[in-house]
């Protein structure tokens, strides 16, 4: 029995006594297309896929992440019959990367990090073929990278086992259906009702800790920057802009239509005000109609940090840059549908560095992203 199969009822009673809706089961899938112009895809099994979208979708050079099932002879699934355990297929996530922003190495090792992969018989609270986990390669380059990186795994000394995931080749993927699609952000009280449960997140803590979060290879320079030191409050004041100070240093807001880039719609990035480390792109911006610069996703997921804000009788997320920790605005829930959410950022905290400007000024690695 999948302790998913006995959580989501009750969490939906729960849920249904907290207020919220549930989204019902859809039954228009369609399968993955790859882009292989542009993107490469992963092809992973980790247990709940669920989870294992959430864990990858946001990396950094993820475009996006869908869950479905992989590996079998049925034909468009539905998740009844691969509940089931008859159709061969594994709870999977197809995620589509830029290669220039993150390598398939560097989402395999995340990936590792984020089950357990010496789990025979599932995952977690999840039991069965179904949840057990995989490596499905799309080619010969990504098995050889595949096996090297669980070679590696085992040498690591961090798990209690041998490694038991397969690496398969890549023969059938069908999305899942269209509710279990970002589940962790339609869903968000039983997705973290779930996921508490299954104990996934007590085995990441206790095997990895803070190595689980995402740190990128040195060569790939998208981590953000080192050697950054903060300037003090004196010299901030002398530098920055009464708005910018007032925003950045002060959580302040700045007038909504009323401020510098809210509806720029020139090609580049945006960088924090004081360190300049990379956190949007104008390719995520959209137009929200608030009067702030508005994105669907962050440029740099690490340089972003999120705390809860209880301001103004109200609870919201706020969002701050890592380095700096500037005070950049808010993240919402109500974004567009590529994502679902709405960062919704002062134009006082950034600095705009166009397209034409991003090799002079040390930002090349992100050229790409117009292309």
């Amino acid at each position: 029995m999948s302790l998913k199969r006995l959580i989501v009822p009750a969490i939906g009673l729960m849920t249904l006594l907290m207020g919220l809706v549930f989204l019902g089961h859809a039954t228009d899938k369609e399968s993955v297309m790859i882009d292989t112009n542009n993107l490469e895809i992963a092809t992973i099994a980790g247990g709940c896929f669920w989870c294992v979208e959430s864990d990858m979708e946001k990396l950094p050079g993820v475009v996006k992440a869908v869950s479905g099932y992989a590996g079998g002879d049925e034909s468009d699934p539905s998740y009844e019959q691969v509940s089931s355990g008859s159709t061969g297929h594994r709870e999977a996530v197809q995620v589509f990367f830029d290669p220039a922003v993150i390598t398939y190495r560097e989402v395999l090792d995340h990936y590792w990090k984020h089950f357990d992969p010496t789990d025979e018989g599932g995952s977690f609270g999840d039991r069965g073929f179904q949840y057990t986990s995989a490596i499905f390669y799309h080619s010969d380059e990504q098995r050889l990278i595949a096996e090297e990186s669980k070679k590696d795994l085992e040498a690591s000394g961090r798990l209690d086992g041998p490694v038991v995931t397969p690496i398969i080749e890549f023969t059938t993927f069908y999305d899942a259906e269209q509710y279990h699609q970002d589940y962790y952000q339609k869903s968000p009280a039983r997705y973290k009702t779930y996921r508490y449960f299954s104990g996934r997140d007590r085995y990441v803590k206790e095997t990895w800790g803070e190595d689980a979060n995402f740190k990128a290879a040195p060569e790939t320079g998208k981590s953000g920057l080192t050697g950054f030191v903060k300037p003090d409050d004196a010299t901030l004041r002398e530098t920055l802009t009464p708005m910018q100070y007032e925003v950045t240093q002060e959580d302040g807001t700045e007038p909504p239509f009323r401020n510098e880039y809210w509806d720029n719609k020139q090609d580049g990035i945006y960088v924090d005000i004081v360190s300049g480390e990379p956190l949007f792109a104008s390719v995520h911006k959209y137009e929200s109609g608030t009067g702030w610069p508005s994105f669907d996703r962050p440029l740099v997921n690490e340089n972003i940090v999120e705390h809860q804000d209880r301001k103004l009788f109200m609870v919201r997320t706020e969002v701050r840059s890592k380095q700096a920790d500037s005070h950049l605005g808010h993240v919402f829930s109500d974004g567009p549908e590529t994502t679902g959410l709405r960062y919704c950022i002062n134009s006082a905290a950034l600095r705009f560095v166009p397209k034409e400007d991003l090799e002079a000024e040390g930002y090349g690695e992100f050229l790409s992203l117009f292309d």
